[in-house]
């Protein structure tokens, strides 16, 4: 294997190893005709705008049942095709996280080109699996007054637990937050980007100083039980589904800012007197966050990019510059107490 084909097979699984580790949604079912028998051979089609090939197909087996997975969050229409028998059409079926939506069909005698068409509400209950996960839409982290940051999030998620004493409730700036499930360990909890573990190799590797960007993603998936294969752990996992773009030019901007003139301080004389000199002061907050995607083939080929700045200024209380700084003839700190 000559150095641009290792190249490429690395490229490869690069892109396609975090889409096997992460259990995408699904939509499972039965096909039976009018006595109640199943139907083998039924073709059933999943569409929907999420999908880059616009419609993923599956063949019902000799016990009726037929599964579509690997499906990306968004609505969907199913549609059950088998000659002799009418058309039967399900439509509004939402899927988020790894749900499995069960849509069964009883297709009834008649020509292929009479359809009937469902209406109803979607699925809620996902009966193919124990686990116990919480799905957070783009909507609902857009609309949230938190910072857009994963531990922002997290009061949201019921058993969330943080490591010696983390703020869980306000996270002010972006910023790693080690966290575990209740009644286990409180660092055994995994964050993962599109099913890719960020963690490092420290303090139970579930976390890193890499802070994913929420503010583009399509959805946050939370799993606090019963999850499969997806983590070596079993605590909560905490999953980022990034945007992929679509056939329509689409984007967003995000700003945020705070100044020194929008924030108080709680400085008083009896904290001078016990000897905190300077309290700590914030300068400036900001988080600037880009978002755009679009075709550039459509129905073959999407992109998304996304751009983000963000970081405070504060002081911090005891610390000042150093007034010999600059100085080749002095190599010892002083504190220049007009510019902490």
């Amino acid at each position: 294997m000559n150095a641009l084909s290792r190249r490429i097979f690395v490229l490869v699984g690069l892109v396609l190893i975090p889409r096997l580790l992460f259990a995408q949604a699904s939509i499972t079912g039965t096909v039976k005709d009018p006595s109640g028998g199943v139907l083998p051979g039924v073709t059933v089609e999943a569409s929907s705008e999420a999908l880059i090939e616009k419609v993923r197909t599956a063949v019902t087996d000799g016990t009726g049942q037929y599964r579509i997975v690997d499906l990306r969050a968004g609505t969907y229409t199913v549609t059950f095709t088998l000659t002799g028998f009418n058309t039967y059409k399900r439509e509004g079926i939402e899927l988020t996280g790894s749900f499995t939506a069960s849509v069964n069909a009883d297709l009834k005698v008649g020509a292929l080109e009479e359809s009937v068409t469902v209406t109803g509400e979607s699925p809620v209950v996902d009966t193919q699996s124990v686990r116990r996960q919480t799905v957070l839409s783009n909507d609902v982290i857009g609309s949230i007054p938190a910072a857009r940051a994963y531990a922002g999030l997290m009061m949201l998620i019921p058993g969330t637990v943080t490591q010696a004493g983390g703020n869980l409730d306000i996270q002010v700036t972006p910023g790693m937050l080690v966290f575990g499930g209740a009644g286990g360990r409180n660092n055994e909890a995994r964050l993962q980007v599109d099913g890719l573990n960020t963690g490092a190799a420290f303090n139970g590797a579930g976390v890193s100083s890499y802070v994913p960007d929420i503010g583009n993603a399509q959805e946050i998936a939370t799993t606090s039980s019963g999850g499969l294969g997806e983590s070596e752990v079993g605590g909560p996992t905490f999953s980022i589904v990034p945007k992929t773009g679509g056939n329509s030019l689409k984007g967003s901007i995000y700003q945020s800012n705070v100044t020194k003139g929008m924030v108080g301080d709680n400085y008083t004389e009896a904290l001078r007197i016990a000897g905190l000199s300077t309290p700590g002061k914030l300068f400036k907050l900001w988080d600037t966050n880009i978002g755009i995607g679009g075709p550039i083939v459509n129905d073959r080929l999407w992109f998304f990019g996304q751009f983000r700045d963000e970081g405070s200024h504060r002081t911090i209380p005891g610390m000042f510059a150093n007034a010999n700084a600059g100085d080749p003839a002095k190599r010892t700190y002083l504190a220049d107490r007009s510019r902490p």
